[in-house]
């Protein structure tokens, strides 16, 4: 029997500072809080998406965007009977500061009613392979449009970590114990955590994961085997960094290591 769950497609495009692409189906697995680098755009396929902040509970239903900021931080709860299905456009900030004139863009709006940019969008993401459409800039077009229309121009202010900025710069997070670090700091492991989250908006363990898994995906990036990459980041073994990985990603580490784009 074909397992119809949980099928993920991921790509990577050498275009706008390096284009990702997620086209998920039916999808159950919740993605934890998290962070990205990047701009997420998503395109709602079907089954209401929703989208946990630090501060709100959002619900975006099928034919509308979901967007979140870089460094923003958000977890994703599935529908674990239907699953959701989603394609989610990666974008650099870099990027996206160009269509606004090189200032800083932010969406205070993270749920996007337009019917004609999601039909442009999700014709775009049916048409990134074909090489006789003009993907990349029927792309930029939209993504200006995108920014002009809902973007405001306003830095991204992110709580400063006066507390932890040094040990969160310099500590290497393969070996991360959560009692010994609190006691570091002379408090115990409860507050620690309460502290922690206050500041970063993600609990020590799962901050520790995400910087393994970002360490891990410029690893994969630079062709080291996925044995090496698993055990250099501090999981246990191979089963261990796939599950976690996907966890994060949406994708399992192979497949992502696959799909960097090659003429």
């Amino acid at each position: 029997m074909i397992n119809t769950r949980n099928v993920s497609q991921y790509h990577q495009l050498p275009m706008l500072d390096g284009l990702e692409l997620l086209h998920a189906k039916s999808h159950t697995l919740d993605f934890p809080f998290h962070t990205h680098d990047t701009f997420n755009i998503a395109l709602i396929l079907d089954t209401t998406f929703n989208t946990k902040l630090s501060d709100k509970f959002l619900k975006a239903p099928s034919g509308t965007l979901s967007i979140t900021n870089p460094n923003e931080v958000h977890a994703t709860p599935c529908d674990q009977d239907l699953g959701n299905s989603f394609f989610t456009f990666y974008v650099s900030p870099e990027a996206i500061k160009d269509f606004n004139n090189g200032d800083d863009v932010f969406f205070e709006d993270k749920i996007i009613y337009d019917a004609d940019l999601f039909r442009e969008l999700y014709f775009l993401s049916k048409n990134y392979s074909n090489n006789h459409f003009p993907f990349e800039s029927r792309l930029v077009k939209a993504l200006k449009s995108l920014v002009t229309n809902y973007a405001t121009v306003k830095p991204t202010s992110l709580a400063t970590t006066r507390l932890f900025q040094s040990f969160l710069n310099e500590t290497k997070f393969d070996s991360f114990s959560l009692e010994k670090t609190a006691s570091q700091f002379g408090i115990n492991k409860y507050k620690f955590i309460r502290l922690f989250k206050q500041e970063t908006g993600l609990t020590p363990n799962n901050y520790v994961l995400l910087k393994k898994i970002e360490q891990s995906k410029k690893m994969l990036k630079n062709g080291k085997s996925i044995f090496s990459v698993a055990i250099d980041c501090g999981f246990y073994d191979t089963s261990h960094f796939y599950k976690n990985f996907r966890r994060f990603t949406g994708v399992n580490p192979l497949d992502f290591q696959n799909a960097l784009f090659i003429e």
